[in-house]
């Protein structure tokens, strides 16, 4: 039976409420939207209060708005974060709120705009919500990130199609990718969580000292701090419940020893980054710092990134992902971390995640910190998975066991 679009749009607003941020009775929930997406907030909203929800609080933004203010405002502001945002995000968060975020940016939104007026907001905002990031990274709430399409980004994932297909075929995609196209979506997340988290417990139960990369433009050894957690598919909020922070979802990660980082790796897929492609670059570690910097295209943000603060100059997450996921397997390239993350084994630059390590969501930065875990005020995760990488697991006897062939699991 074929699905019309506006039962699949309804089927995708539930999985968000329902799956994603699993709203509860009498519960806040802060949507962030774009406003090409509009109508999907209403539906979300319309389903959030039917579930119990107490109060909706939409935030919408307008890529337009957010061009002019990076073509004429003056530098010297972009170093401000609004306070009341501030307030906003951590009184919510305080009062045990869900947040939903709607991506839908332009990848190229920010193209040719000064680098510094970018970097500099990117700081500016890290600073200002740091206290939030904490409690979003030891699951202090419940949050969630969905997609839907802008005209502009369906332009860039479907350069070949007519203007008027180009935003229904990048809904089709979102829907595949999340499951919103299957006969039962709830159910069909359900066993999929399930594979998930049987991954992380067999990798939790090994306790790898070593994870070694292999696969052309790439020879990377991670090693894992003490008592690291795998984990994958939902997590569990300080109240008992479950949500998936991302959807789609096809990640098995945890965190590395920030200092036991070691080689050289190379992405396999553009990076979208505030508004800018960052694609074909090579990174060097020495130590878990990155000591060498390369790119075909947007070196100079790459390397502001890097530039961020301390920790931005090493990985804060390591992500397993097989290259016969859906999202990989549909061939298309969507210039969203979302969706490519989960396309492809990556890393991520920055943060990393306090929940994986035994007893890190009770920890303070500086016990994270000391205990090996990284800290910084940004976390960007780039694409390094493809058939051709093969990853080894080793023990601390120095036994070595294939944990991917061929990009694959390959147990």
């Amino acid at each position: 039976m074929l699905l019309s679009f506006d039962t699949k749009l309804l089927r995708y607003a539930e999985l968000a409420v329902k799956i994603g941020v699993n709203i509860q009775k009498n519960q806040y929930l802060y949507v962030s939207c774009s406003t090409d997406n509009l109508k999907l907030a209403e539906i979300i909203t319309k389903i959030a209060y039917e579930n119990g929800a107490k109060q909706v609080f939409v935030d919408l933004s307008d890529d337009r708005l957010v061009r002019t203010r990076y073509e004429k405002a003056p530098k010297d502001s972009f170093d401000f974060y609004p306070p009341w945002k501030i307030q906003e995000r951590e009184w919510l968060a305080e009062q045990g709120a869900a947040f939903l975020s709607i991506v839908s940016q332009n990848p190229d939104l920010l193209k040719d705009i000064d680098h510094e007026k970018i970097m500099t907001f990117q700081k500016a905002s890290g600073q200002a919500l740091a206290n939030y990031y904490t409690m979003m990274r030891a699951d202090k709430f419940s949050w969630t990130v969905i997609a839907a399409p802008s005209k502009q980004w369906a332009a860039k994932v479907f350069p070949y199609l007519p203007e008027e297909q180009q935003v229904e075929a990048l809904w089709e995609a979102i829907f595949a990718a999340t499951r919103t196209d299957q006969d039962e979506p709830v159910n069909a997340w359900k066993t999929h969580d399930e594979q998930l988290h049987n991954k992380a417990d067999y990798l939790n139960k090994k306790q790898f000292k070593f994870l070694r990369y292999q696969a052309p433009g790439t020879d990377l050894t991670i090693e894992l701090p003490k008592k690291h957690i795998w984990t994958g598919g939902s997590s569990v909020n300080i109240y008992g419940n479950t949500f998936m922070a991302n959807m789609p979802t096809e990640e098995v990660f945890t965190a590395p020893l920030k200092t036991g980082v070691n080689g050289f790796v190379s992405s396999t897929k553009p990076l979208s980054y505030s508004g800018n492609i960052i694609d074909q670059f090579t990174l060097t570690f020495k130590d878990g710092r990155i000591i060498d910097i390369q790119a075909q295209q947007g070196q100079d943000i790459l390397a502001s990134l890097v530039a961020t603060d301390e920790g931005a100059q090493y990985l804060g997450e390591i992500a397993l992902v097989p290259h016969q996921s859906p999202i990989s397997q549909s061939g298309l390239l969507f210039y969203n971390t979302l969706f490519d993350e989960n396309a492809s084994n990556h890393l991520a630059i920055g943060n990393a995640y306090s929940f994986c390590i035994e007893g890190g969501k009770e920890m303070s930065s500086k016990e994270l910190l000391s205990h090996g875990l990284n800290q910084s005020l940004t976390h960007v995760e780039f694409m390094i998975g493809s058939a051709n990488m093969d990853i080894d697991g080793i023990a601390a006897d120095g036994q070595i066991e294939p944990i991917f062939r061929n990009g694959n699991w390959a147990f």
